[in-house]
């Protein structure tokens, strides 16, 4: 698709899964530019994202990355978007969920998340900056399968002495659920590379590297063994943003189910708090508007589906930790 659709771009098509570290950093050893971006492939970003990220690096004092506001599928705010460093009393506090004195929380809640400002962790969902930087400071451990690479790039900017910039009056979507389920062996990659980071950059002896283990295998064993509860959504109302009538024609065939057009967010009237799904056309709205649009409306009663442009499907996902769908036309 990528090579039929985009043939300007550079596909690196590997044969094995290398990881997230290593295949990013194959990426930018590719790269020409003078900026990067490293972004997961479910993510949506608005059309001007880039130009305005540049223009803040520009005037941002040792700025080293740039993370923005990331949304779910539904319009949630997704906390991680900025975060701090991991300490292992902080580790200790988002594991077990208790609060102790001044230890920092795990997310940046000094920040609000429209607002703008300095924090010690970014997310590899989203991490702007410039090359030369990223360079400077080896790029990606390729230690790392997956999960923690992001939190050890951030330390190494700080370390190098560039600042972290959360941009909250900028927002981009994450679907998250598309790149993994958390299964149990997500659950071991994760917590296995929290493990790798506090060998590496924080003094440990036999006593605390016992206690690092046991608590990462103890809440690991724990969530695998958790029953996911998911609320099937039954959808009472569909409307569709677009001013082609022949694709609310289409969707009804599909769905069936009636479909109200709108070429307006602002003609949509909630007559009920039944659930609600709204289809997102982009070739009528800017990506832009798109991600305005679901910040807006974002509620447990209403999902989203997106149709891009020249494409005979509607994409979306209706929880922040599942895999979504893809509905064809």
């Amino acid at each position: 698709m990528v090579r039929s659709i985009f043939p300007e771009i550079k596909l690196i098509a590997n044969t094995d899964n290398v990881g997230f570290a290593k295949a990013n950093n194959q990426a930018v050893a590719e790269a020409k530019g003078e900026y990067i971006c490293i972004l997961n492939p479910d993510t949506v970003v608005a059309e001007d994202t880039f130009e305005k990220l540049i223009r803040k690096i520009e005037h941002l004092p040792y700025a080293g990355l740039l993370g923005i506001r990331l949304i779910d599928g539904t319009g949630k705010f997704l906390p991680e978007s900025k975060r701090n460093i991991p300490s292992p009393l902080t580790a200790f506090r988002r594991l077990f969920g208790v609060r102790l004195g001044n230890v920092k929380s795990y997310y940046a809640d000094h920040i609000h998340m429209y607002g703008n400002g300095d924090v010690q962790v970014l997310v590899g969902a989203f991490m702007f900056g410039k090359r030369i930087q990223y360079e400077e400071v080896e790029g990606f451990d390729e230690a790392y399968f997956m999960y923690g690479e992001d939190i050890d790039l951030s330390y190494k900017m700080l370390k190098a002495g560039y600042h972290n910039y959360y941009i909250g009056d900028m927002a981009a979507i994450h679907y998250k659920g598309e790149s993994t389920s958390k299964n149990k062996e997500y659950l071991e990659r994760f917590y296995g590379a929290m493990q790798l980071f506090y060998k590496k950059h924080f003094k440990s002896n036999k006593l605390f590297d016992s206690f690092i283990y046991l608590g990462i295998r103890m809440v690991s064993f724990v969530k695998s063994k958790m029953p996911v509860k998911k609320k099937i959504k039954k959808i009472a109302h569909y409307y569709v943003i677009t001013d082609e009538a022949s694709l609310a024609t289409r969707l009804e065939k599909v769905l069936q189910h009636p479909i109200q057009q709108l070429k307006d967010v602002s003609d949509l009237v909630y007559k009920s708090k039944e659930a609600k799904q709204i289809v997102l056309d982009n070739n009528y709205l800017s990506y832009g508007e798109i991600i305005g649009i679901m910040q807006q409306l974002a509620s447990k009663q209403t999902t989203f589906k997106i149709k891009p442009k020249h494409c005979n499907f509607v994409i979306g996902s209706n929880y922040s930790d599942e895999k979504g769908e893809v509905i064809t036309l």
